[in-house]
């Protein structure tokens, strides 16, 4: 079985990704994913000339920690927001997920992926990209409508684990289905001066 390792930039935090073909790939140029980058204080690693995130979309039963467990963080721009999970130990974006475990949806952020060795082969290319409208230029458009129905039936093959209880077999939520770290929603004037400086 294929596995592909991740870290955070110092190495206290690592993990594995089980069966890496089988994720989707796209780039996220939304405003979140920009502020949050710039609220960890890491634009320059995380986003692209164009404002945009790399992402690596997959079960969570794929994703696991091998090490530095202790160091996973999780913080959201907003009370309802997704939780964004990182290292504190050095501020490395990790994934995304929803606040709702029984949709075990994972987010891979590339920083943590391309650490040990690089996205490709293991990952497929990026596939798409997603709100463009938000890119910092004319952003490229990958994709399309196949792809975004590819998208669409990955998220109902996510839902439906509600019915086999495999949302359960992940490394971001406990037994009860809180999250392991305590979620931290900064001031929303922190918020707000992230979103500022992402423009």
């Amino acid at each position: 079985m294929a596995v592909h390792p991740f870290q955070c930039r110092c190495g206290t935090l690592r993990g594995e990704v089980d069966e890496p073909r089988r994720a989707m790939r796209a780039v996220c140029y939304c405003r979140d994913c920009r502020a949050y980058a710039h609220w960890l204080g890491q634009p320059d690693y995380v986003l692209d000339p164009l404002g945009g995130t790399d992402i690596v979309a997959t079960h969570a039963r794929h994703v696991r920690l091998t090490a530095g467990a202790s160091s996973l963080a999780c913080m959201s721009l907003s009370p309802r927001g997704l939780l964004r999970w990182y290292a504190s130990c050095c501020r490395t974006p990790i994934a995304n997920t929803p606040r709702q475990w029984k949709l075990p949806y994972v987010g891979l952020v590339h920083t943590c992926l391309a650490q040990s060795r690089p996205l490709e082969p293991d990952f497929v290319p990026v596939q798409m990209d997603i709100n463009t409208k938000s890119a910092l230029g004319s952003a490229p458009h990958r994709g399309g409508p196949g792809m975004m129905a590819r998208f669409g039936a990955m998220v109902l093959r996510l839902s439906a684990a509600r019915l086999t209880g495999s949302y359960r077999k992940t490394p971001f939520f406990v037994a009860d289905g809180e999250p392991v770290a305590a979620v931290h929603v900064p001031p929303k004037a922190e918020v707000d001066a992230a979103r500022q400086v992402a423009q």
